[in-house]
């Protein structure tokens, strides 16, 4: 197995006053010549938006895009007819593709809004651009990774197009998980959303992150309660 550890100090920062941005790989103007992304994994921000504040329209084309809201209410709007509210606990995935014109911004006047905005690079270019949102309770079990997206359209969770699989997890102290990837050619980035774990000899807190692969599976031991997300994608693409 072969690891490369980001810890959470280590990230790019922006601060524009109404937006503060954490980039785990190079963004804006936050740019690292080692820490460019992992395999198809380009973009992990960790955001926070003060009330009635957010991205005005914007464009994107042939990326991946997916935003989980970890506290407060996001809302989005594109030139593709979606318009709404996306919650804590929901799950939005973007395929930008051909191009896509979206806005994002904080749906609520009083409180801030704190999400993951996660790229990750597609494996069919030109695509045409679509929108996906969901629930994660349904598929949220304790002390698991529990999928919420891989390339399939049937499958548990979104999906989008790469060969890639999300999961995550609410893990209470002391429990031990493996995990197993899909597909022993990928690599898993593990990002610490909250708590406190160990993996193949690397401690992790809050907000840290470790790239593994070169591997069939890896086994987690949580030291404090944690909420961990894995993001399995390609290495080589």
């Amino acid at each position: 197995m072969r690891t490369i550890y980001h810890a959470a100090d280590s990230r790019g920062d922006a601060n524009h006053g109404r937006l503060k941005s954490k980039h785990t790989f190079s963004f804006a103007n936050y740019h690292n010549p080692e820490r460019m992304g992992f395999g198809a994994l380009r973009v992990i921000n960790d955001d926070f938006v003060i009330a009635g504040q957010g991205f005005g329209k914007h464009s994107h084309r042939d990326m991946e895009i997916i935003s989980i809201p970890l506290s407060g209410k996001l809302g989005h709007g594109d030139n593709i007819g979606n318009n709404g509210i996306i919650e804590t606990g929901e799950i939005q995935v973007m395929s930008a593709g051909t191009g896509i014109t979206h806005s994002e911004m904080n749906a609520d006047d009083h409180e801030a809004v704190s999400f993951l905005q996660i790229w990750v690079i597609p494996n069919k270019m030109n695509a045409e651009p679509r929108y996906q949102q969901i629930r994660m309770d349904e598929l949220m079990k304790p002390n698991a990774f529990n999928q919420i997206l891989s390339p399939n359209s049937d499958d548990a969770g979104v999906w989008i197009h790469q060969d890639a699989w999300f999961s995550m997890g609410d893990f209470d102290k002391g429990v031990t998980e493996t995990y197993q990837l899909k597909n022993p050619n990928n690599g898993v980035y593990i990002f610490v959303i909250s708590g406190k774990v160990v993996i193949n000899g690397n401690t992790l807190d809050t907000r840290d992150g470790l790239g593994v692969w070169d591997t069939k599976n890896f086994t987690m031991d949580v030291l404090d309660g944690a909420k961990v997300l894995l993001m399995e994608v390609p290495i080589n693409f």
